[in-house]
């Protein structure tokens, strides 16, 4: 199999995810997965498509991570990882829907207004 590669977004995290056929080793950034991502908690959320497939030994995945933070470039990775399985095996779709990797968070920074000092916040007004 030639390496299938996808794309993950979260936030402003962008994902490119390329998968190959190999023995597990998911490298981000020129880096182990467990080192680019501190903790425990985005090292689970990182491999849980592969674990849903029993997949996590299967194919080596190397990435490229830009921007946002570290939460937001881990759930990028996640739905970068999913589309990439989807490409590979049509059928693990529907495990994977059924588990909510395969949509995306459309959620996204609100922009800031003219008038007032955020998104939404105003300032005070004060009627003497």
């Amino acid at each position: 199999m030639e390496a299938i590669n996808a794309i993950g977004r979260r936030k402003a995290a962008v994902a490119r995810v390329y998968v190959s056929d190999g023995k597990g080793k998911i490298t981000v950034n020129g880096k182990d997965y467990k080192e680019y991502f501190g903790t425990e908690i985005l090292h689970y959320m990182v491999t849980q498509p592969l674990n849903l497939l029993n997949a996590a030994d299967k194919y080596d995945i190397n990435v490229n991570l830009e921007g946002g933070g570290v939460k937001g470039q881990a759930e990028a990775l996640r739905l970068g990882i999913t589309r990439a399985l989807i490409k590979i095996d049509e059928e693990s779709k529907k495990a994977l829907k059924a588990s909510g990797f395969v949509t995306r968070d459309p959620r996204e920074v609100e922009r800031k207004k003219s008038g007032r000092p955020k998104a939404r916040k105003r300032f005070q007004f004060s009627k003497r």
